[in-house]
C-alpha cells in the first residue's frame, strides 16, 4: 500500500512543513535565551512552548508511511540538541560557566557551522526528505548568522595608560600570543602601537563577559563611551516621564568612589525606579518601550522579576529581533523596580531580586530603609548630574559594606588577583 507521502507533492509539502517548524522552534529558542542573559531562570510557559515545537519537529521528521523512521528520529533529535546547546552557550556564559561552554561562547558566531559537515553526511546517508529539509534549514540559518556578524564600519580607539597596563599585565607582556590565544579580534597591534577596533550601533558589541569578567581587562573604550551615552539617555527618559529614580549598584559606586567616573571594569548601567499609584508598571513599560522604539534602543521587560533591560543596540526587524540573544556581550542599563513597603515595622523600598548584601524583607523581597533614599538627591556622574539616594554612603555600605575597598565581583579569581596590584598600588593612573 502506498502512503500519502509517496507522491512527490506530498513529500515536498512534508519537507516545507518540517522546515517551517524548525524555524519556529529556532525563533522560540533564541527568544527563550533572553532569560539567562538577564540572570533569570526561563519561564515555564516559554520553555514548554519551545519544547513542544522541538518535539513536533522531530516527530514529523520521523513519521513515514511504514511507521517510525528510527534513524531519522535519533539523528534529528541529536542534531537539534547539539546545535541548540551551541547556540545557547553565549547566553549561558553570562554567568560563570564550565570550560566547554566558555569555549563555545567564545566561538558563538562560527560554532554552528561546525555541524555543516555532519549535516551534509547525514543528509546523504539517510534518504529522508524531511530530515534533509531540517538540516538544510538549520545550516542556512547558521550561515546567515555567521555572515551578519562580520565586523564593518568600526573605528580605532586609543587605549589609555591604565587600559594598556592592565592588558599587558594579563598578557604577561606578550600581547601577540594573548590576542591569538583568546581570539581578541578587536585588539590591533601595528608597528608597536596598540589600538582597539571599537563596536558601534551597527556592529556586534565587544564580548564583555570574556574580556572583562574572564580575562580581567578594562572595559573597552568604545563600550565605555556607549555606556556613558546610554546612562544619560535612560536618565533623561525617566526624568521626562516623571519617574522617581536613582543610581544603583556599580554605577552609584563609580559616582561616589571614583568621583563621577565609571568603574574600569563596568559592564552595565544600574538604575532603580520607584513605582507607586501614579507610576504603574504598565505606564513605565509603555513609556520606556516607546522611547526605545523612537530612538533606537532595545527594551526588554521582565515584570515577574521587577526588571527592565535597555540595550544600546537598536531593535531589529522580525525574524532577526531575538537573535541578539546569541551575542556574547551587551551594553545595557538594568532598571530595577522598587515599591514602598513595611518590613518589621520599618518603611522600606523593596525590590524582588537580590542586590549585593541588601537585607531581605519579611515579604520575601529585598529592601533599604526609605529615609536613606527619599527624597532623592543628585551626584556628578559622567559629566552630568544624576539622581541618587539622599544618603549615598549609607546606601553603598548596605550593599557592599566597606565600599572603598576594591572588589571584583564578577571577575575570575586569577585575573582579578593580577590586576589588583595595579588598581591598589597606583603604579598607573586609575580613573
Amino acid at each position: 500500500m502506498i502512503g500519502i507521502e509517496a507522491s512527490p507533492t506530498a513529500q515536498l509539502m512534508g519537507a516545507l512543513i518540517t522546515s517551517a517548524l524548525y524555524v519556529a522552534t529556532y525563533l522560540s529558542f533564541v527568544r527563550l535565551l533572553r532569560f539567562p542573559r538577564n540572570w533569570c531562570p526561563p519561564s515555564v510557559p516559554a520553555s514548554l512552548a519551545t519544547g513542544l515545537l522541538a518535539a513536533l519537529t522531530v516527530t514529523l521528521v520521523s513519521l513515514s508511511p511504514d511507521g517510525i523512521d528510527r534513524p531519522a528520529l535519533v539523528l534529528s533529535a541529536g542534531f537539534v540538541v547539539v546545535l541548540f546547546f551551541i547556540i545557547a552557550a553565549p547566553a549561558i556564559a553570562f554567568q560563570p560557566a564550565s570550560r566547554p561552554i566558555e569555549f563555545l561562547a567564545k566561538h558563538g558566531d562560527t560554532a554552528g557551522l561546525w555541524l555543516l559537515g555532519p549535516a551534509l553526511l547525514a543528509g546523504l546517508a539517510i534518504p529522508n526528505i524531511k530530515l534533509q529539509a531540517v538540516l538544510a534549514t538549520a545550516m542556512a540559518i547558521e550561515l546567515s548568522w555567521f555572515l551578519r556578524q562580520r565586523w564593518a564600519g568600526q573605528r580605532l580607539y586609543h587605549l589609555n595608560d591604565h587600559d594598556l597596563s592592565v592588558l599587558e599585565t594579563q598578557a604577561k607582556g606578550d600581547l601577540v600570543a594573548f590576542r591569538r590565544h583568546h581570539g581578541i579580534r578587536e585588539l590591533v597591534l601595528s608597528k608597536g602601537a596598540v589600538s582597539w577596533r571599537g563596536c558601534g550601533k551597527r556592529t556586534p558589541p565587544c564580548p564583555f563577559n570574556l574580556y572583562v569578567n574572564r580575562l580581567g581587562l578594562n572595559t573597552a573604550p568604545c563600550c565605555r563611551a556607549h555606556i556613558e551615552d546610554l546612562s544619560h539617555y535612560v536618565a533623561a527618559c525617566l526624568s521626562e516621564m516623571g519617574v522617581v529614580h536613582w543610581l544603583e549598584g556599580g554605577s552609584l559606586l563609580g559616582a561616589v568612589r571614583e568621583r563621577g567616573a565609571l568603574l574600569d571594569w563596568e559592564d552595565d548601567v544600574d538604575i532603580s525606579v520607584l513605582l507607586d499609584d501614579d507610576m504603574s508598571w504598565e505606564r513605565l513599560a509603555a513609556g520606556l518601550t516607546e522611547c526605545g522604539a523612537r530612538d533606537g534602543y532595545y527594551v526588554d521587560l521582565f515584570e515577574n522579576k521587577g526588571l527592565v533591560s535597555i540595550s544600546f543596540d537598536a531593535p531589529k526587524r522580525w525574524p532577526f529581533r531575538w537573535e541578539r540573544n546569541r551575542l556574547r556581550g551587551e551594553i545595557r542599563a538594568d532598571i530595577a523596580i522598587y515599591r514602598q513597603a513595611i518590613s518589621h515595622g520599618e518603611a522600606v523600598l523593596e525590590r524582588r531580586s537580590h542586590k549585593g548584601a541588601m537585607p531581605a524583607t519579611e515579604s520575601g523581597g529585598y529592601g533599604v530603609p526609605r529615609e536613606i533614599v527619599l527624597p532623592t538627591s543628585t551626584v556628578p556622574f559622567l559629566g552630568g548630574d544624576f539622581s541618587c539616594p539622599n544618603e549615598t554612603e549609607a546606601y553603598l555600605a548596605m550593599l557592599y559594606g566597606d565600599f572603598n575597598k576594591i572588589e571584583y565581583t564578577y571577575v575570575d579569581a586569577g585575573p582579578a588577583k593580577a590586576r589588583a596590584r595595579i588598581d591598589t598600588t597606583g603604579d598607573t593612573p586609575v580613573r
